[in-house]
């Protein structure tokens, strides 16, 4: 089977397996004990800790340990929220934004919620979020670079503006984080979430950033972990193994980034015989992750095609795999403005560590291959 769904989770880095088994078995103190073995887990801890600042670009004091990106986004929303830089009860969201990000807002009370719509390159309207903007808004949450179709949105431009109308900014760095330096835009906002699984640490593990300058409160009051941002027994294992895989990943952005781009080359001329068929959701080169492929082929459901491509030996997915259990639509189909027909017909391909030109290609002829035999 050749893995094509690296945006849903990626295998463990074995540099960070084996920080893992490691920190396991020598640092398995509970980092709140105050004995020493619990002293030395602490300061594994606090090295990570630093570690992760110093390549996020960010004051180490606002980062903190979760078990992963939904999580966090969860426990950031409720932390700007428990302190608004204004009065208000109006939040502004991409309508593509992670389910763990809707999963909030459907729970709030009293709050009224603009959802705003990708345009035909899968990017919100900078102008249309500004018009959203009210006397009573005081959060903004859009996602920096999309799951499903891999567009990166204006994080710097939707900042600018949240700061010039004093509006809180959370950002889901979650599918950017390991892909694109993102230091330019980590003190820009007033709050980010990443996750480990996603850049080859362990499951399980994640963080989020809050500006160390925001005095929100505990959604969960009483807890004695992480500031008490959170409960729960710090995962220090998780997080060691999560920093190795970081700095790895770190230093080969670039490599990576321009691999992908001509792996990406490489399936779109693949698809070229059935080109009048695929219809490829993305933008303009700057504004696109290159490893993130979400199309449609006409006529042909996304589910039936992703079942033939593991028949044949290669996983795709149909979106965000947070969203399959739900039994609908991926939520970029809706932002994209598709109608039920054609969102039904959605697949993503994502690419990683192991894929190479050679597999891209043999995926790209086997989907001509499928596509031909269903039209016929």
């Amino acid at each position: 089977m050749i893995y094509f769904d690296f945006a849903a989770t990626t295998p463990l880095d074995p540099e960070a397996a084996e920080v893992f088994v490691q920190a396991s078995t020598e640092y398995f103190g509970n980092s709140s004990s105050l004995h020493d073995i619990g002293g030395q887990s602490q300061d594994l801890l606090e090295n990570c800790r630093e570690e992760l600042a110093n390549l996020l670009g960010i004051n180490k004091k606002g980062l903190y340990f979760t078990s992963g990106g939904s999580e966090g986004n969860f426990l950031a929303l409720e932390a700007l929220l428990s302190a608004p830089k204004k009065s208000g009860k109006h939040i502004i969201a991409g309508v593509a934004e992670h389910s763990s990000i809707h999963g909030v807002l459907n729970r709030l009370e009293g709050y009224k919620i603009t959802f705003l719509p990708f345009n035909s390159f899968g990017l919100i309207d900078v102008v249309e979020m500004q018009r959203a903007i009210t006397p009573e808004t005081v959060l903004v949450t859009v996602q920096h670079v999309n799951s499903e179709i891999g567009t990166i949105q204006h994080i710097e431009e939707i900042a600018r503006i949240c700061m010039e109308q004093n509006i809180h900014f959370h950002s889901d760095f979650v599918q950017s984080f390991g892909k694109i330096d993102v230091r330019n835009l980590t003190q820009l906002v007033s709050s980010f979430t990443f996750s480990g699984h996603k850049i080859y640490g362990p499951k399980g593990v994640g963080g989020v950033y809050v500006n160390p300058a925001i005095s929100w409160r505990p959604f969960f009051p009483g807890g004695s972990h992480e500031k008490g941002f959170r409960f729960g027994t710090v995962n220090v294992p998780g997080i060691a193994a999560m920093t190795t895989a970081a700095q790895k990943i770190n230093d080969e952005l670039e490599q990576n980034y321009d691999n992908y781009r001509e792996l990406r080359e490489a399936f779109m001329e693949s698809l070229e015989p059935i080109k009048e068929f695929v219809r490829i959701h993305q933008a303009g080169s700057v504004s696109q992750l290159p490893s993130i492929i979400g199309m449609r082929i006409s006529g042909i459901e996304g589910q039936w095609m992703m079942l033939e491509c593991n028949r044949y030996g290669f996983a795709i997915s149909t979106g965000s795999a947070c969203q399959i259990g739900m039994q609908s639509p991926a939520k970029v189909t809706q932002a994209l403005g598709l109608n039920p027909h054609e969102a039904k017909e959605f697949i993503r391909i994502s690419f990683g560590a192991t894929t190479n030109r050679e597999d891209v290609i043999r995926l790209g002829e086997t989907i001509v291959d499928i596509v031909n035999k269903f039209k016929s």
